[in-house]
């Protein structure tokens, strides 16, 4: 390592280095799980934050060394048919200026994405039913056939299985649909009664199916989330063992009912990303937008706590501030080309460093004891 390691973590979680380690960090470390009472340890205190830091950083180097990835994110409408409460671009929401973009614009925006040393783009949107399959099947085919060397990752929501499978035929590779909480009583309190939780879980299962890397994550922090949510959360993706687990703290958008809650607490999503890391080792984990936005070094933080994926802006700057998910989004008024420098800056600061090829994740290592869920 080309830094004190424990001279990081010390500084970060604002606790000296423990004498011996705790076992709850070091069980979870050897054997990928926890019973669930264990696992309410280790969340509801900052007692084991330094050894879960300490060991997360040492995992993820372990299988990545210091390389983070970059993935180009394209937020291309924010046009959306539901109305989740927590979300700035509901369709309840009558005070937003929607756009789509254009497929040339699309184009474009890979194109330099490209140039800037992007190998993977993601087309993130609101679940718009202006964009029907035949539009994205020929813009994916159209990505595709320019950028062979290229992934291709969609994000924009619950479709049937037959246009899930119609994308992946046309050259898409993975799809990234968050679970936000696999709790039923949990879920049925941030969504509408249009939307279901078992909808959105079997659209991963068919996502599996079809032979995409799949990505999915919760919030964290949400309006009525519990300790014990957090847990059912872990276990679904224990059942699911996605390719990637993307979280992020909850923060309040003013146009949603829910803009008077409180923000994810920034300790509680990192503590969570080093917990992620230490049950699913391989995986990709990014260091998201929303962690930098409740903290100016959230998103080294979360390099620090395990995560090794990073997603800068590809989007055109007239339409950036328009995808608002949440209050007070960053990066929104920064060109390409500096949105990509900076983030570089930032992971190189933290000790890591970007790499520009298509990132898959790792294999496990199989030599490590695997365990399923315990209770």
């Amino acid at each position: 390592m080309s830094y004190n390691l424990a001279s990081v973590v010390e500084n970060f979680t604002g606790f000296p280095r423990p004498a011996v380690m705790h076992e709850l960090p070091a069980l979870l470390h050897k054997n990928r799980t926890l019973s669930d009472e264990e696992l309410k340890g280790l969340i509801e205190t900052d007692q084991f934050d330094f050894d879960l830091v300490a060991l997360a950083d040492s995992v993820r180097r372990e299988y990545y060394g210091t390389d983070v990835y970059l993935r180009g994110l394209i937020e291309f409408t924010n046009y959306c048919r539901n109305n989740c409460l927590y979300c700035g671009i509901r369709n309840g929401n009558q005070t937003l200026e929607r756009y789509r973009l254009s497929e040339e614009e699309i184009l474009d925006c890979c194109k330099t994405g490209y140039e800037l040393g992007y190998r993977t783009f993601v087309l993130q949107g609101g679940d718009d039913p202006g964009y029907g399959d035949e539009k994205i099947i020929k813009l994916v085919a159209k990505i595709r056939e320019r950028y062979e060397d290229c992934a291709i990752t969609l994000s924009f929501g619950e479709k049937p299985a037959k246009s899930y499978r119609a994308f992946f035929e046309s050259g898409a590779d993975r799809y990234l649909l968050r679970h936000e909480t696999a709790n039923e009583p949990h879920y049925r309190q941030l969504h509408p009664q249009t939307m279901d939780l078992k909808k959105r879980q079997d659209c991963l299962w068919n996502l599996k199916e079809i032979g995409y890397e799949v990505g999915s994550g919760f919030l964290v922090g949400s309006p009525y989330q519990t300790t014990q949510c957090l847990i059912e959360d872990l276990r679904f993706l224990q059942h699911l063992q996605p390719d990637m687990i993307g979280i992020g703290p909850f923060i309040a958008h003013h146009a949603t009912p829910f803009h008077d809650f409180a923000n994810g607490p920034l300790r509680l999503t990192l503590r969570m990303i080093s917990i992620l890391r230490l049950m699913f080792p391989n995986i990709l984990i990014p260091a998201t937008t929303a962690l930098g936005t409740i903290d100016p070094h959230g998103r080294e933080h979360g390099l620090r706590c395990g995560a090794n994926v990073v997603m800068p802006n590809l989007s055109p700057v007239a339409v950036r501030k328009k995808y608002e998910l949440y209050d007070n989004k960053i990066c929104t008024g920064e060109e390409a080309a500096e949105c990509r420098h900076c983030l570089e800056r930032r992971v190189t600061n933290a000790g890591y460093k970007i790499v520009t090829h298509i990132g898959n994740a790792k294999p496990l290592i199989s030599s490590r004891r695997e365990t399923g869920p315990q209770s």
